[in-house]
């Protein structure tokens, strides 16, 4: 094993899970399985002796809730970890909470044909092995923990809209961007990278924390202040305009960057149909999807915010941004939602000049 290669300890009470993990890593020249666990009383000590890289867990375990685990283990000992989750409603709701605990991203088990459906996706696997093992971990923030503070709204234009893309690390950076905007915010519009069945529990998550309305994007509904719509996880979103109004389109076209939804296709909408009315921004994520889209929103004369690599789970998506030049400001993750509402306040007053 190479000084560069990634240790990877995969945790799981199935047994064809665990050998497909490890065929899957071991046939990649830069990870390898150092060791299996059933279960996290395994696991911990396995942790303690090989000290891995990256570790895969499985959502539900016998012996230790693989989310008691996880939230003892970011507290004791943070490391990159890998969510294995089912693809059910209940199996989604466990993963949001997960991400929210510290793990780094997450893949879902197929529910029919395993093997066959596992293979299909060891590219996937193996490429978020990679930004989990170059990620940042972080803690879950502490129930105790102060709300974030509060913003009020600008007044603006009901025309304004702000436009958001993120990937790996994104779940919980969108909630710190929107659970402290006023209920009267701007419209916003949210491409997530994540799988259909996971998107809906992600928007009604959201919905039970912020102020403004959060949901799953529909085909044709117009788009309104106070509210933010989310992708679809098997969709494009689209921006589009029907008369005065601003309307959501959804788009089942061929994935962009490898994905669908794609955070290149959504900000290229809004550079075509809002332009300077919208603001760009580009979160933590793996890849490069959304700095071309970012680069043609500030070309249309939006600001564009990318968030800085401090704050960032993987500096991938801004980093690409930025380096195309489609950045006007990087910016820390927590100074996002302020800084957003003196833009949407700026515009407000040149409109009203």
């Amino acid at each position: 094993m190479g000084s560069n290669t990634i240790k990877v300890l995969c945790v799981d009470d199935s047994a064809l899970i665990r050998d497909l993990l490890s065929e899957i890593i071991n046939e990649q020249p830069d990870m390898e399985v150092v060791a299996v666990a059933p279960d996290p009383l395994v696991a911990r000590d396995l942790i303690k002796r090989h000290n891995p890289d990256v570790l895969t867990l499985d959502v539900e375990m016998p012996r230790m809730d693989g989310l008691d685990f996880l939230e003892r283990l970011m507290r004791l000992r943070p490391m990159p970890v890998l969510m294995v989750s089912s693809l059910t409603q209940a199996g989604s709701e466990v993963t949001l909470r997960a991400l929210e605990l510290g793990a780094v991203d997450f893949v879902a088990k197929p529910s029919l044909g395993i093997r066959s459906g596992m293979m299909e996706y060891a590219n996937d696997i193996a490429e978020k092995i990679r930004a989990a093992a170059k990620s940042r971990p972080r803690q879950a923030r502490r129930k105790d923990a102060p709300a974030p503070a509060r913003l009020k709204a600008p007044l603006a234009s009901s025309e304004k809209l702000i436009i958001i893309g993120a990937s790996t690390g994104g779940t919980e950076a969108i909630r710190a961007v929107l659970e402290p905007l006023p209920a009267n915010s701007p419209a916003i519009l949210i491409t997530q990278h994540m799988p259909g069945g996971f998107t809906r529990s992600f928007a009604e998550r959201l919905d039970r924390l912020c102020r403004i309305t959060v949901k799953e994007a529909s085909d044709g509904e117009r788009v309104l202040p106070g509210h933010a719509y989310i992708a679809p996880g098997d969709s494009h979103l689209k921006l589009a305009r029907s008369g005065a109004n601003y309307v959501a389109r959804l788009d089942d076209g061929p994935p962009v960057n490898r994905h669908r939804p794609s955070v290149d296709v959504l900000f290229h909408s809004a550079a075509t149909q809002a332009g300077r009315n919208a603001i760009g921004v580009l979160l933590t994520g793996m890849g490069k999807d959304g700095a071309a889209g970012l680069l043609e929103m500030r070309q249309a004369g939006s600001p564009t915010l990318a968030q800085d690599e401090a704050s960032c789970v993987v500096f991938g998506m801004p980093r690409e941004a930025i380096a195309l030049g489609g950045a006007v400001e990087v910016i820390g993750l927590d100074a996002i939602p302020e800084r957003l509402m003196s833009l949407v306040a700026a515009s407000g007053r040149a409109q009203r000049v």
